[in-house]
């Protein structure tokens, strides 16, 4: 089939006017795709009302497909984790860095009349508001979503809390370690005799922001039908509890609580790390075959002959048996001495990497995981690419900018998007309730 580019367009009942979405479908090789003329969100604007972790995140996936994302911040501080900190770049934190790439930055005071109204008037030019306030919150200030549906009809409004709209957590404010907690994922980490542990990223708050970015889109191909926007609710908790998986279901169906493995795991044995001579090896047979294979490696071949290891059902229930030989086994030899037995088996293995080795890994090279951007103030600036391929090079955006300055982009959305004046940009400026960064101010 050949690659088709497709501008569609929606109607605002509101507006009377047509406003452009473009939505590409591509099939064929990576060269015939090069006649596509768009990124996936060109043409789509999203307001930023986010900060940390969560919302960014997922603002930040939609600006790695081209949507343009204009960042709300405070005049004066931003975002919290430009302060997050040591390590830092020049003035930037490095944890801010690492999710606000393709964004642009407006510093305004949302608490001021003049403030909400520039947000009201970037809202009926716009397709989404994403926003990570406590519920209610933004309603106070006039800028809730049934304020916002009545000036913008077709608006997206996507809110992350830490526990819905509603319910005896509602106004908490949500945490990802807190929540992991309340959500069972913090009791199922860590060694077996230990204490609980958080997972060493926040990944609570990355999933949410994941499954807030999936509801847009899915919100943006519903508003083609119908013209219509929505309000989208995602928080912590709910995902947290999503996530659960199949713990979820060896309780709610079989009354079995999740319990610590360490890197183990409760229904697949073996499937964790071994200590080797000079450090560890990750190592999962999931079935029978693999098993076997794994056997003959490790020159065992009497464990797969054994009865109480015949099935994964038997390693699980004799699980302390078959680990005690394993490890023996592999505190033999070397890391790198497993690794190149192991070239070219049916079972998967690794090693466990400190950074420096994640991004020296060949795979990790091979699939372009480093991503240099140009930044303003500090020079070259390294984050993770985006971790999906498309066979459309549009896909993503081909020239990525820096996360933004406080403020950079002032100036350029009031007068470009807004059509202020210079003087009234000038008389917001005097006033404090927009700020620009020291490189626009000019």
């Amino acid at each position: 089939m050949a690659l088709t580019c497709v501008r569609h367009f929606k109607v605002f009942p509101s507006f009377g006017t047509f406003h452009p979405f473009h939505v590409r479908y591509c099939s064929g090789g990576k060269n015939s795709s090069r006649q596509c003329r768009q990124q996936f969100l060109s043409g789509v604007r999203i307001i930023d009302l986010t900060r940390i972790l969560a919302g960014p995140y997922c603002t930040m996936i939609l600006a790695d497909m081209g949507a343009e994302v204009i960042k709300v911040e405070r005049p004066g501080c931003g975002d919290d984790t430009r302060t997050w900190g040591p390590p830092f770049r020049s003035s930037e934190s490095t944890y801010f860095l690492s999710v606000n790439r393709n964004k642009k930055s407006i510093a305004v005071d949302i608490k001021t009349p003049e403030g909400k109204d520039l947000i009201r008037k970037l809202a009926q030019t716009s397709d989404v508001l994403v926003e990570n306030y406590l519920p209610g919150k933004l309603t106070e200030m006039g800028l809730g979503y049934s304020e916002m549906a009545k000036i913008a009809p077709h608006l997206i409004y996507c809110s992350i809390t830490g526990y819905g709209q509603s319910g005896p957590y509602a106004k908490r404010p949500g945490y990802d370690i807190i929540v992991a907690g309340i959500g069972g994922l913090i009791n199922a980490t860590g060694p077996k005799d230990g204490e609980p542990c958080k997972v060493g990223v926040a990944m609570t708050d990355l999933a949410t922001g994941l499954y807030a970015h999936g509801a847009i889109l899915a919100a943006l191909l519903t508003r083609q039908k119908t013209g219509k926007g929505q309000f989208i609710d995602c928080n912590l908790l709910s995902t947290q509890v999503a996530s659960l998986v199949n713990l979820a279901s060896n309780y709610l169906n079989a009354g079995l609580d999740a319990t610590r493995h360490g890197t183990a795991h409760q229904s697949i044995v073996p499937y964790q790390a071994f200590s080797t001579s000079d450090g560890y090896l990750l190592v999962g047979a999931n079935n029978d075959n693999q098993f076997k294979a794994l056997c003959k490696v490790l020159q065992a071949e009497d464990l797969y002959q054994d009865d109480r290891f015949k099935s994964n059902q038997k390693r699980v229930l004799n699980r302390d048996v078959l680990i005690k030989r394993l490890s023996e086994i592999f505190g033999e030899k070397t890391t790198d001495f497993w690794l190149e037995k192991m070239e070219g088996c049916n079972f998967s293995y690794g090693p466990i990497n400190n950074l420096k080795q994640v991004f020296n890994d060949q795979q990790v090279k091979a699939c372009g995981l480093i991503q240099e951007i140009d930044h303003p103030t500090i020079g070259k600036v390294r984050l993770p690419a985006p971790a999906v391929e498309y066979s459309c090079d549009e896909g993503r955006v081909d020239q990525p900018t820096a996360p933004p300055l406080l403020g950079q982009h002032t100036r350029e959305i009031l007068q470009d998007i807004l059509s202020l004046s210079h003087e009234d940009i000038k008389s917001l400026l005097s006033k404090g309730i927009v700020e620009c960064a020291a490189l626009s101010d000019k």
